[in-house]
């Protein structure tokens, strides 16, 4: 049975392992992440205008949640045979044009993607620890000002990362990923 935390009723949850490639040559999983206090996992891609648009910002959220020990992982979720923009091999070349300073991942089967219930590219899950286990605490969207230009977003990745750092439970756990919808592969 599939986990999906696509509606507030999965928050809660185990986040599911994974095992997949990096645009840096490693094979990740969430035991590579041990040391962290949790993840922010972004399904996103190469290609998706409200992606490009993320960029600086999810730059500056692994820089600043790296001394929260809170890690950030992207994961591609499209179908290169979609958009061969989101290809692995220009997965490669967007890590390096947009100076990710995290790893980047391919779910080439689309099987992680599946589990969490990622609908959007960005599509962000704030996964935190809780004695041994990786709970998904948050999903949704980074901010709710994709062009950034309101000085006065409400920052919910931010402000659910801090509020869970305190073991307080954020105000506002769940809201709908604004962006392009993640590119299926074809059923056989």
């Amino acid at each position: 049975m599939a986990l999906l935390y696509s509606n507030p009723s999965e928050l809660g949850s185990l986040a599911p392992d994974f095992s997949l490639p990096g645009t840096d040559g490693k094979t990740y999983s969430l035991l590579d992440f041990k040391g962290t206090k949790g993840l922010l996992i972004v399904f996103m891609c190469n290609h998706c205008p409200y992606v490009i648009a993320v960029q600086a910002r999810l730059r500056k959220l692994a820089e600043d949640f790296a001394p929260k020990k809170i890690s950030v992982i992207g994961i591609n979720s499209n179908d290169p045979l979609y958009k061969d923009a989101d290809s692995f091999l220009n997965m490669k070349k967007a890590a390096l044009e947009w100076g990710l300073p995290f790893p980047y991942l391919f779910d080439e089967g689309q099987l992680i993607t599946r589990q969490f219930g990622a609908k959007n590219t960005p599509h962000v899950f704030v996964v935190l620890k809780s004695a041994a286990n990786l709970i998904v605490e948050y999903a949704g969207a980074i901010d709710n000002d994709t062009p950034d230009t309101n000085p006065a977003k409400i920052k919910y990745v931010e402000d659910a990362v801090n509020a869970l750092l305190k073991n307080i439970r954020p105000a506002v756990a769940f809201t709908k990923a604004i962006g392009c919808g993640v590119k299926w592969k074809e059923p056989n």
